[in-house]
């Protein structure tokens, strides 16, 4: 049984194909540059790899070509394309109407497409990659929906909701949404698979996107990011949380549009924008240990404000069992992890040192630590997969 998970941007087209039967990766890829020229990259289990520049006008011929280096040439993997019984789509948001993975219908498109508002950037890209699927494959493949925002909807009020005119929230659904909602939920369902124990859990998802989650009994109860991923700590070009009037005081000495202050907070800040250096944390980390004051004034940033947040949810929870690293940071950067876990022990969380150098799945807290430390890999598009089986198929 084999399911297609496709993950589509503005000019990318991410795909898995997976092998339900034992979840494992048969080949993935990506087409890039769609409606700028195109290129297809391309890797299969066994080794093989693929890649050329092929003409992607639209998503639909990215969908074509996808369909192609499936069924022929150098990375073939399918005999025929009618073997891939399903399709799951990452989207970002679903507003509060989608509280759970759901089977696409026009209807469900149609609302992708008016919660544009709240994911300009994902959710037009996403409604259109979903026309073009069908178009390339078929309207009888059905093809699921599974959205960032849906894992956190067990917020309560208390925390989801900001202190603005409660209209706002009535007229235009202006809440705390959260995102990374895929990613959270397969390390909160991985951790319990690891340990038989559902308790009270932080997961920390870094990266260059970044955001953290209280769950409690596989429940969020709280998330960093906000309506928006801009919301909740420094970021690789996201500014994150911060005093609302700095972004109308810099707007009126700048005389910058919404528009273009949204793009300063969203792609000129965070790492970048403090380091004046990069956006990617191994270049920040590398110019730190080379002297650069801002690079360490950064990473200083970073691990200050997720401390803050760690401890905030630990104690909005009344305590906390374990402490999940997850992304591309949290996964692969030991001295990140080591220095947010250190000086945590009046709460119970101690790390060892051995343990915490590693980049792979594994249990980092020192013996006598009372609060579990883990590493565990994310993988959104198992997630991703699964739910569609168990929507699209019945099963």
């Amino acid at each position: 049984m084999k399911v297609l998970v496709i993950n589509a941007g503005s000019s990318s087209l991410k795909y898995q194909l997976i092998d339900m039967s034992n979840e494992e990766v048969i080949a993935k890829g990506n087409c890039e540059r769609i409606g700028v020229d195109g290129k297809i990259g391309h890797k299969t289990a066994d080794g093989r790899k693929v890649e050329y520049n092929v003409s992607f006008p639209t998503h639909k011929e990215a969908f074509m070509e996808l369909v192609k280096v499936l069924t022929s040439g150098e990375g073939k993997v399918l005999d025929d394309i009618k073997e891939i019984v399903a399709i799951g789509h990452r989207v970002l948001h679903g507003s509060e109407k989608y509280k759970v993975s759901t089977v696409i219908t026009d209807e469900v498109i149609s609302d992708i497409e008016a919660f544009s508002d709240l994911g300009p950037l994902h959710n037009p890209p996403q409604a259109v990659a979903m026309r073009a699927c069908r178009e390339v494959f078929g309207a009888d493949v059905p093809m699921v929906a599974v959205f960032d925002t849906s894992f956190h909807q067990t917020m309560p009020p208390k925390a989801y909701m900001f202190a603005i005119p409660y209209e706002y929230y009535e007229k235009y659904s202006i809440r705390r949404y959260g995102f990374h909602g895929t990613s959270h939920r397969y390390i909160s369902g991985r951790y319990t698979e690891l340990t038989g124990k559902a308790p009270r859990l932080i997961t920390c998802h870094l990266g260059n996107g970044s955001s953290i989650s209280a769950i409690v009994d596989g429940k969020v109860q709280d998330t960093s990011m906000g309506l928006t991923p801009l919301d909740g700590f420094i970021m690789g070009t996201r500014c994150g949380g911060i005093d609302p009037s700095v972004v109308t005081y810099i707007a009126k000495k700048e005389n910058l549009t919404p528009d273009q202050m949204s793009d300063l907070m969203n792609k000129k800040s965070g790492f970048l924008g403090v380091s004046g250096i990069s956006s990617d944390c191994r270049d920040i980390q590398a110019a730190a240990e080379a002297g650069n004051e801002r690079a360490k004034l950064t990473l200083e940033m970073l691990v200050y404000q997720i401390k803050k947040i760690v401890g905030g949810y630990a104690a909005a929870m009344g305590g906390v069992d374990a402490i999940v690293f997850t992304g591309g940071i949290g996964e692969n950067d030991p001295y990140i992890r080591a220095a947010v876990c250190a000086d945590m022990e009046y709460m119970g969380v101690k790390v060892d040192p051995e343990k915490n150098n590693t980049r792979s799945e594994a249990r980092i807290s020192a013996d006598d630590s009372k609060v579990d430390v883990w590493v565990i890999p994310t993988n959104e598009e198992i997630l991703i997969a699964r739910d569609t089986v168990a929507l699209a198929l019945n099963k």
